[in-house]
């Protein structure tokens, strides 16, 4: 079985932060594939080891991600 999930990745430093907000898990890696990479397996771990209780409680539902277009200055 599987799951979609958003991942959101962000460049930090040298490096890039993934997110997945609707569990609320992150990872990082050098690179955009590395860090996408252990994001699915810090996500895949959490699966493994998480109760249905912890995964019902920790899940966000629909996460929609989009840009908005504001004044600056």
């Amino acid at each position: 079985m599987t799951k979609r999930l958003t991942a959101i990745i962000e460049k930090e430093n040298d490096g890039y932060v993934s997110l997945c907000p609707e569990l609320d898990i992150a990872s990082q890696g050098d690179t955009i594939e590395q860090a996408t990479d252990n994001l699915k397996e810090a996500l895949e771990l959490f699966f493994e080891t998480a109760g249905p209780e912890e995964i019902k409680q920790r899940f966000h539902g629909d996460i929609f991600v989009t840009q908005v277009e504001v004044a600056v200055g």
